[in-house]
């Protein structure tokens, strides 16, 4: 169960030392197999499957779905179940990849929407599946779930299943999505095992490392699937780029959607993007700022060691100088929390890092780490699980690792984050 407290109880806790729940020695259960959502039987091909949501601006949504044959790109929503007051157009594109030809992918953008409420709405004029979803608030307190590498798997369930049973508003993804690692089929089975959630409440993600799916001298272009079937919103916040973007969220939070896998030298167009963004937050308006990206910048287990150093040498003066709160990261299948770290060392003003690959990918765990354990590395093991991100107020957030124990979730790791907006010497 997720620890909630209410903003006057958040400060209080607040003054004392974080509480880290690892009392026992804990033994991993074994990897579970792949699991594989089959099509269910649609007599006339146009009904809606793999939907899923995603926020763009601060009051509107995009819907997202796939149909086998031609079908109207068009989202009926209202307040009321059976009752659509409200209807919308948007686009349909396609796309190939070697033999495998996608299905038609829809997506419309509805809204104005008022914060915090619950929506029914139906897709391609389908009489047989409504789906509904609740928008985010405008105003804090807002939670948010962080799970990377998610993969389908049995542990990818789990996952789900834990999710599933708590509330929250908007889901993070920091990259590896489906491990469809170019069987273009995996991305649909994907779809269709993460739609009861990712239709319910919006789901921000960026790419990872098995999105890129290019093949020299076949096929050139990169993110095809994942750029086709999973759009964001990234041309509100003035980027050129799926690949990389930002959004506001609850009037108080600026999430930073880094891409670990575009060009982000001094010179590129991520760069010189994030340098304009960076500039436009106003910490007084926007108290936390949070990054995501795929390769985390700080990281003492043994599995992909300095693969993102090169980006953390270009960017991370660039998020320390907007003293930026946390940085989510994924790539390394396996759990770890660093303190305020900047530049190798242990630093008051820098973001807390935070790896959190461990959704339940088919490659398994990451389990041996460096011995002994740097200074920067405050909590790290090799379990499956999810993280929760509850901002209480503009100054406290609490975090929370949900370790996959068998097939209950339990709290391994919990800790209250101080925005760097209310340090008065910000």
């Amino acid at each position: 169960m997720a620890v909630w407290f209410s903003p006057s109880v958040a400060l209080i806790l607040s003054l004392f030392p974080a509480t880290v729940m690892c009392s026992y020695s804990y033994q991993r259960p074994p990897p579970r197999d792949l699991v594989y959502i089959s099509e269910t039987e649609d007599t006339d091909g146009t009904s809606p499957q793999q939907v899923h949501i995603s926020l763009v601006g601060t009051n509107n949504m995009r819907i997202s779905w796939i149909t086998n044959k031609d079908a109207p790109a068009t989202v009926e929503y209202g307040t009321s179940s059976g009752k659509y007051s409200f209807s919308a157009n948007g686009n349909t594109t396609s796309y190939s990849y070697l033999i495998y030809k996608s299905g038609q992918i829809h997506d419309v953008v509805i809204g104005p929407l008022n914060p915090d409420t619950v929506y029914y709405y139906r897709c391609s004029g389908s009489s047989t599946k409504e789906f509904s979803f609740k928008s985010p608030p405008s105003d804090l307190p807002i939670k948010f779930v962080v799970v990377g590498d998610l993969g389908q798997t049995g542990w990818t369930q789990t996952t789900l299943d834990h999710i599933a049973a708590v509330p929250y508003d908007m889901l993070l993804m920091p990259g590896d999505l489906s491990y469809a690692d170019y069987i273009q089929s995996l991305w649909d089975s994907f779809g269709r095992l993460v739609e009861p959630l990712a239709s319910a409440r919006p789901w921000m993600v960026t790419e990872g490392n098995h999105e890129v799916e290019k093949i020299p001298l076949v096929r050139s272009k990169s993110f095809v699937a994942y750029n086709s079937r999973w759009p964001m919103p990234f041309s509100l916040s003035s980027s050129p780029s799926n690949l990389f973007y930002s959004f506001d969220v609850a009037s108080s939070v600026h999430v930073l959607m880094l891409g670990s896998y575009a060009d982000y030298g001094t010179d590129s167009d991520q760069y010189k993007w994030l340098q304009s963004d960076l500039a436009k937050v106003d910490r007084n308006k926007t108290p936390w700022l949070i990054a995501l990206i795929h390769a985390p910048w700080y990281n003492t287990n043994e599995a992909h060691q300095k693969e993102g150093e090169d980006m953390r040498q270009a960017m991370e003066t660039l998020l320390y100088g907007a003293r930026v709160d946390v940085v989510f990261a994924g790539h390394v299948h396996a759990y770890e929390r660093f303190t305020h770290v900047y530049n190798q060392k242990v630093d008051p003003q820098g973001p807390v890092h935070i790896t959190i690959g461990d959704g339940g990918n088919r490659e398994g765990l990451a389990k041996n780490y460096q011995d002994p354990t740097p200074a920067i590395s405050l909590f790290r093991e090799a379990s499956f699980g999810h993280g929760r991100f509850d901002v209480v107020n503009a100054t406290h957030a609490l975090w929370a690792w949900h370790r996959n124990d068998d097939d209950v979730a339990v709290i391994a790791d919990q800790v209250w984050i101080t925005s760097h907006s209310s340090d008065p010497t910000y």
